[in-house]
């Protein structure tokens, strides 16, 4: 339940910066083998961090709290916040790096292939959430993923559901997780692969993710969202169950961070006050544009754009 001092449009999102190194070629280079790449690019990237671009751009009041390392991608890192408006609650690490991503991204598809280190991020506490306590009890949703060590997930999580935050949790990358955390997120947000890891059935279709879902229902989360790829996404709880197809808004350049694109839309959407299955649309039109684009931070679309695209889908069904 929303208090008095929760401000409307307010995300908190607690995750990771990585700066993306990001290389196109035609294929993945076999283990031993040099090929050569078409392009190559650095950019601000991290779950956390893109997701956190993504809601401000939708016009999310966005605070976003993780580590950093006192060196140059650090320094990139707070650039790209503070053009994006976002408030940082970054601790510095003496010692430790900032963390980086290898994205490989295949020039005939777009797909990709992503490492992560997480450097001064994956040295992330309990102790890093409570510091933010006030943060999160003045927002209307709180995000959070598993790029920073559980501990640090679930402590939000807790906090969140203390101050009667919305909780959105999206379980990427994949790991075993204890059942307790289920009950504290109001939205799970996996995709196809971090379902199956979750539950432990496949999941190839719709059908497929409903019971899925189901599985999670029954673990305590109150409504789960699986993204399907360029299939949609699903929105599962015990009351309903809606599917949406996803946006085809241009040739897809570009994969990587569409799944983050989601989560923040969705979240923006949520804190502003938009029921479920609104939010998950706009979560779903910010991916459609995003695959578009090269990037993930970068691709990230404004709520203008999101609108103009929902409006010519609200047109077309007159």
């Amino acid at each position: 339940m929303t208090t008095q001092s929760q401000v409307q449009g307010r995300v908190v999102i607690l995750g990771i910066y990585v700066t993306d190194l990001t290389f196109r070629a035609a294929r993945m280079p076999l283990i031993g083998e040099t090929i050569a790449g078409s392009a190559f690019a650095m950019g601000p990237g991290g779950k956390g961090s893109n997701q956190a671009v993504a809601a401000a751009r939708a016009g999310a009041d966005v605070v976003f709290c993780t580590r950093l390392g006192n060196d140059a991608f650090g320094e990139i890192a707070q650039a790209t916040w503070k053009a994006e408006g976002i408030t940082s609650r970054a601790k510095i690490v003496e010692g430790a790096s900032t963390g980086a991503a290898h994205i490989f991204v295949d020039d005939t598809t777009g797909m990709n292939a992503i490492i992560v280190a997480s450097g001064a991020a994956g040295t992330m506490s309990a102790a890093d959430v409570d510091e933010i306590e006030a943060d999160i009890a003045s927002a209307r949703v709180f995000v959070t993923q598993l790029e920073q060590p559980i501990p640090a997930a679930k402590r939000g999580l807790e906090v969140a559901r203390k101050h009667g935050v919305t909780t959105v949790f999206n379980p990427a990358p994949a790991l075993p997780l204890d059942d307790d955390i289920f009950p504290l997120c109001d939205y799970i947000t996996p995709n196809e692969t971090e379902a199956a890891a979750l539950t432990g059935m496949p999941v190839n279709d719709i059908d497929d993710a409903r019971r899925a879902a189901d599985v999670l229902l029954k673990k305590g989360v109150g409504t789960v969202i699986v993204t399907l790829g360029e299939a949609g996404a699903l929105l599962h709880s015990a009351q309903q169950s809606v599917f949406v197809a996803a946006y085809r808004c241009g040739r897809v350049v570009e994969t990587a961070g569409a799944g983050d694109g989601f989560t923040g839309g969705f979240a923006a959407a949520l804190a502003r006050g938009e029921d479920a299955v609104s939010a998950m649309r706009f979560g779903s039109a910010l991916a459609g544009i995003s695959v578009t684009r090269p990037g993930t931070a970068p691709s990230m679309p404004t709520r203008r754009e999101i609108d103009e695209v929902l409006g010519r889908e609200a047109e077309a069904a007159r």
